[in-house]
């Protein structure tokens, strides 16, 4: 089964140089998507979905590229053990400053004491190739939107970068201070779980960095926990007509990542070097088609949503759709039977034998080759700060 493993040689440390098909019914729109039956995966005839192929847990697989350690590089090589206390200020100095539009940032408390015994929080941001990369420590009675904003704006005279047009973040708790730092300074604040590089890098981070801090307090437990709240019932103006899990060969998902732009199609992708995933371009990839005569419009609205995950609850016998940080919609149900919780867990387990990778695409019908949204997910667990 495969495992998700970061590319170590995209971060910068101090040391290192530097620092189906569900038929529709005759309901209103708002009862469309949930169905009563969900024909068997493992038998839905390609034909009809063309290049969307039926599932099968056993045609899935990834290999995840096993970088090795950036301390492994290094050992034997002379150079000091990096600081944990450092601080970190990085600007690939081949990168285009005025392609750096949009940032990733958390502003949080860490598992470390300073010396009054309170706890530390850290600044870290990074925009989403970590060509930007900053951080920096601030004790804990200085936590708020002005000093949020001066550090902004000290990055981007410390970098000599321009201010961002967006910032992502992905802690509720945070969202006054972050918002209000941000407004003053005319930057769109979007909270969003999709800040992939941002989650990946507090991961490694907490193992290379926080752990070995003097300060570390082990076993303790993130001040801001992430949110994950009842789903509420989806808007009407999300639903579709119908829909099947599907699933696309790698090299089928690289062109609609591709066509995103070219073709000004709705959605989002993700940097899969920067997981160190290799993916064989035959490898299968579970995702959700949904289907919509009115799927233009019905794209536009997921792609200002912030689209996270999906994932088949097969206790409720439904899909659960988690857009923005902390909200999770209702977005199809079925009909609860051995049958379908079985397509269902076969569904979740593809998607764990790719790493959590999966998508979703929306297009006019299912039996279209073309997509009008398209979607690259990921699961990710919570970080462990």
């Amino acid at each position: 089964m495969a495992t998700l493993s970061f590319n170590p040689t995209r971060i910068r440390t101090p040391s290192f140089k530097y620092y189906n098909h569900i038929p529709t019914t005759s309901r209103s729109p708002s009862t469309i998507l949930p169905c009563t039956n969900i024909p068997s995966i493992y038998n839905r005839n390609p034909s009809k979905l063309r290049r969307f192929r039926p599932y099968s847990v056993s045609e899935s697989s990834v290999s995840i590229q096993k970088e090795e350690g950036v301390l492994d590089d290094v050992e034997g090589g002379g150079e000091e053990e990096d600081d944990p206390t450092a601080e970190l200020s990085y600007l690939d100095p081949e990168t285009d400053v005025e392609s750096i539009s949009e940032w990733e940032l958390d502003f949080c408390s860490r598992p470390i004491l300073d010396v009054r015994g309170k706890k530390v929080w850290e600044l870290l941001v990074c925009d989403n190739s970590l060509s930007l990369q900053y951080t920096k420590y601030f004790p804990n009675n200085v936590i708020n939107s002005i000093t949020l904003k001066d550090a902004i704006v000290n990055i981007s005279q410390e970098l000599g970068v321009p201010l961002p047009e967006k910032i992502r973040f992905f802690r509720s708790q945070m969202q006054t201070i972050i918002t209000k730092a941000c407004k003053e300074l005319g930057i769109t604040s979007i909270p969003s779980k999709r800040c992939l590089s941002l989650l990946l890098w507090l991961e490694e981070r907490y193992e290379t960095v926080y752990m070995r801090h003097p300060g570390f307090q082990k076993g303790s437990k993130p001040l801001l926990a992430l949110d994950n709240p009842f789903p509420m019932e989806l808007p009407e103006n999300l639903f579709g007509e119908r829909w099947a899990f599907v699933q696309l060969p790698y090299s089928a998902i690289r062109e609609e990542v591709s066509s995103l732009e070219t073709n000004f199609v709705f959605g989002a992708g993700l940097d899969l070097d920067l997981l160190g995933i290799e993916i064989d371009d035959k490898t299968l990839i579970p995702g959700l088609a949904v289907a919509s005569s009115r799927a233009k419009p019905l794209a536009a609205w997921m792609n200002g949503l912030e689209v996270c995950s999906i994932e088949a609850d097969t206790a409720r016998a439904c899909l659960i759709l988690s857009v923005g940080i902390s909200t999770r919609y209702v977005y199809a149900t079925y009909k609860k039977s051995p049958v379908t919780t079985s397509e269902a867990e076969a569904w979740e387990a593809a998607k764990k034998a790719c790493g959590g990778l999966h998508f979703l695409a929306i297009q006019e019908d299912l039996d279209s080759e073309d997509c009008v949204g398209f979607w690259l997910l990921l699961d990710l667990p919570p970080p462990p700060v």
